[in-house]
């Protein structure tokens, strides 16, 4: 249980994980009230299952609309903080990334929550769009300007002057940019705070929208500026965590060179390393028809 956590006060806003925070509501209910029960709670949520709650909170069931209308009933929660609640149990419950990032939206645009977890949504706002990463490796160009205008028109495709003043205002919040006393703008290296939560879904939204990219260098790139390459092979299962390996040794590799390269930085690119199946692996022999 989190040591701050008082029932009926607003720490609701401090978690990702409504079943988390359904557990950790309950103990602390508990520790002030020892003849609160379960049964209890589901009698004021108007349930006839004395155990929703515990199976809830355990990841055994899912909340439907209507329970959710009972269970901030049950728990006291006002208007702002029943609506985020229901936004957390879409989070946890999404099954498409759309609707994870749909629920996301609403959560991260909760003045409160930004308050109790500001540095984590920055975070995830950082992974999940290409042009933060572009930003922040552009800004090492010698000829760099911290101008919404310039980097708009030199992002490959090109983004807007909101999006660049956005990005710049957020890279600089997480000091991912700083300045020299000349004004000079460089890129600094710092280690995100990203919620575990949707860790997965910053990542996901990531690599999707990088692999729109590499889609679109085939046809809005020459053949002179990009280099696709890929290899189709059937191999043993046990292999595969042999080649993860290898393409983490080689993705450092690539890095190695980059850092050590002589010479102006003069333009951003993208190396993409990608391993997927093809097929589905052999039936087990012991699995039934």
């Amino acid at each position: 249980m989190y040591p701050w956590f008082v029932p009926g006060a607003s720490t609701i806003y401090g978690y990702l994980d409504f079943r988390r925070f359904l557990a950790d509501w309950f103990e602390a209910k508990k520790a002030s009230n020892p003849r609160y029960s379960h049964r209890l709670f589901a009698r004021k949520a108007g349930h006839k299952n004395p155990s929703l709650l515990l199976l809830v909170a355990q990841g055994k069931r899912n909340l439907s609309p209507a329970n959710v209308q009972g269970f901030v009933r049950a728990m006291g929660l006002s208007a702002e903080e029943s609506r985020f609640f229901g936004h957390l149990v879409d989070l946890g419950q999404a099954s498409t990334a759309d609707e994870q990032n749909e629920a996301w939206q609403h959560i991260s645009a909760s003045r409160r929550f930004r308050e109790a977890r500001s540095l984590e949504g920055k975070g995830f706002e950082v992974i999940s769009r290409w042009y933060h990463s572009a930003l922040h490796e552009l800004a090492r160009r010698d000829d760099f300007e911290a101008d919404p205008a310039w980097i708009a028109r030199s992002l490959r495709p090109r983004i807007t002057r909101t999006q660049a003043k956005s990005a710049l205002d957020l890279l600089f919040s997480l000091g991912m940019l700083a300045q020299t006393d000349t004004g000079a703008t460089h890129p600094v290296d710092v280690s995100l705070a990203t919620p575990h939560e949707v860790a997965g879904l910053a990542a996901r939204n990531y690599h999707d929208g990088m692999l729109d990219l590499a889609r679109g260098s085939i046809t809005g790139s020459t053949r002179e500026e990009r280099h696709l390459c890929a290899v189709t092979a059937c191999i043993p299962r046990a292999l595969v965590p042999v080649l993860k390996r290898e393409f983490d040794a080689f993705q450092e590799r690539i890095l190695d060179l980059c850092d050590g390269a002589d010479g102006d930085r003069e333009q951003v690119y993208q190396a993409h390393f990608a391993l997927f199946p093809l097929s589905e692996p052999p039936l087990d022999p012991g699995a039934s028809s």
